[in-house]
């Protein structure tokens, strides 16, 4: 495989928690822990898991927009590989351009105060890119490229459905043609059919601008329409990482092949066997001792409660923590009946 456009290798962030009068630290929320994946250059890495598991966070530092506590990342920039925490100042705000996000809320995400034109506008001017020529011209573009009209850019975000919205929040994402968007739940708001329409329109985006995706996301159904590859989450760490089509036939870990049983099945009255999974989500102030996921697995074995599983490669372009993968026979999306 090429060297890929970005590389992520034991990325922690831990947030203090601070208690009493003198706000002394009294414990670490782990809410990124260890984790490791890589992107290739034009593909799409679905990073999936229940709310609260870090997803965002490692999107957020990824982009430098919440710092790490530990790990390297690194990207890709022509021959050279950038190492993105040694970044600082006005090095890391020219490096930007290379990397945006799609936030997740069209209707938070916009400024009401400033028109259409002056929030796709705004990445170009804040890095000083072109004359008012060429900001136009490419404003003009991207909205045409977005199916939004030409007429629409003097118009302030409430005049527009959230669709509309998700769309110039896309626009602007574009405006200073990045290699990496970081998409962090961007159609979870938006309704059904509209969600069709976003992820189509992402995809299209993808391959006209050779654009490369970290698509967060919880709704695996989604996931599997637009991802090449899936990571899935718990409690801050990686479980399993594989290719799509191979995850949802096959999946190795016990809470992806439960992930998997809550996927709405296509065919009327197939509804399948719903993995109801017990107690609460693992604690990251407090997770337990061995597989952070053992109490809620119902193939928990000894080994599980006190030993922690490593992410392993199981096979090519497999990897999966835990203890008892090569073991057992998990279901797929398709088999759940």
């Amino acid at each position: 495989m090429s060297e890929p456009l970005l590389k992520v290798t034991g990325l922690t962030r831990f947030f203090p928690i601070k208690r009493g009068l003198m706000r002394r630290t009294d414990g670490l929320i782990r809410a990124v822990d260890d984790v490791s994946f890589h992107v290739g250059e034009g593909e799409t890495l679905g990073l999936v898991g229940e709310s609260g598991c870090g997803k965002t966070t490692t999107g957020r530092i990824i982009l430098r927009l919440i710092e790490k506590t530990s790990g390297e990342m690194f990207f890709r920039l022509g021959d050279r590989n950038v190492d993105l925490s040694a970044l600082e100042g006005e090095e890391l705000r020219t490096f930007r351009k290379n990397m945006q996000i799609i936030l997740q809320d069209p209707f938070a995400s916009l400024n009401p105060r400033m028109t259409v034109y002056d929030i796709i506008a705004e990445p170009l001017r804040a890095q000083g890119l072109g004359g008012r020529r060429e900001v136009e011209d490419r404003v003009r573009t991207l909205t045409e490229a977005m199916g939004l009209k030409v007429e629409f850019l003097r118009r302030y975000p409430h005049a527009f459905s959230g669709g509309q919205r998700q769309r110039i929040g896309i626009a602007r994402a574009l405006a200073l043609n990045p290699k990496l968007i970081v998409c962090d739940e961007p159609v979870s708001a938006l309704d059904v059919s509209v969600q069709a329409q976003i992820i189509n329109l992402l995809k299209d985006l993808q391959e006209q601008f050779g654009l490369t995706y970290l698509f967060i996301a919880h709704d695996l159904s989604v996931v599997e329409n637009i991802s090449n590859r899936v990571a899935v989450m718990y409690a801050g760490r990686l479980v399993e990482t594989a290719r799509t089509a191979d995850l949802f036939r096959e999946p190795l870990h016990p809470y992806a092949e439960a992930l998997l049983s809550a996927v709405p099945k296509p065919v009327p009255g197939a509804a399948g066997e719903r993995i109801l999974l017990q107690g609460e989500v693992a604690d990251p102030s407090n997770l337990p001792p061995g597989c952070a996921f053992h109490p809620r697995c119902r193939y928990c074995e000894d080994l599980c409660r006190v030993e922690r599983p490593l992410l392993r490669e199981i096979s090519p372009d497999r990897h999966c923590a835990c203890h008892l993968a090569q073991r057992l026979s998990l279901r797929g999306a398709a088999s759940i009946t």
